[in-house]
């Protein structure tokens, strides 16, 4: 049986970038290469994930529903399957983030990608923007 359109396979990476009718603000390509290039650098070779951009009170309605934070914030993310294997094609989750919020999108996009692969910054020894700054060089050297 053939995979539905747009699911992700084995062994494959899918970005998706939300458009809802509205032009992002950082192109959908600058979007997915800094995407796949923090899924490189965290060593997840497939899977899917969605980055949307969102107004500020899009953005506070959605801190305060999940984290219980009543203010808009720069970036969310919300991993779906985790950072452990999965069977079949991973879903990693969703990436928003709020341009009004955020001086540099695309490093706001490798920094939600980073903690959907399970990276946490409050948690580690510093190790996850320590990661985030090598992509950023990787990407923009």
């Amino acid at each position: 049986m053939p995979e539905p359109p747009g699911a992700a396979t084995p062994g494959a990476v899918e970005v998706e970038v939300a458009l809802d009718g509205a032009r992002p603000p950082l192109a959908p390509a600058a979007c997915e290469r800094a995407a796949r290039a923090a899924l490189a650098a965290a060593g997840v070779e497939d899977g899917h994930l969605a980055v949307a951009f969102v107004d500020v009170s899009r953005m506070r309605a959605l801190n305060a529903r999940h984290r219980g934070v009543d203010r808009s914030t720069d970036v969310l993310s919300f991993p779906i399957d985790g950072p452990g294997p999965a069977p079949g094609p991973r879903e990693l989750g969703d990436v928003v983030i709020c341009p009004e919020h955020t001086a540099d999108l695309e490093q706001a996009v490798v920094h939600g990608v980073l903690h959907l692969c399970g990276h946490d910054h409050e948690r580690d020894e510093g190790e996850m923007l320590t990661l985030q700054a090598q992509v950023l060089n990787e990407l923009r050297g």
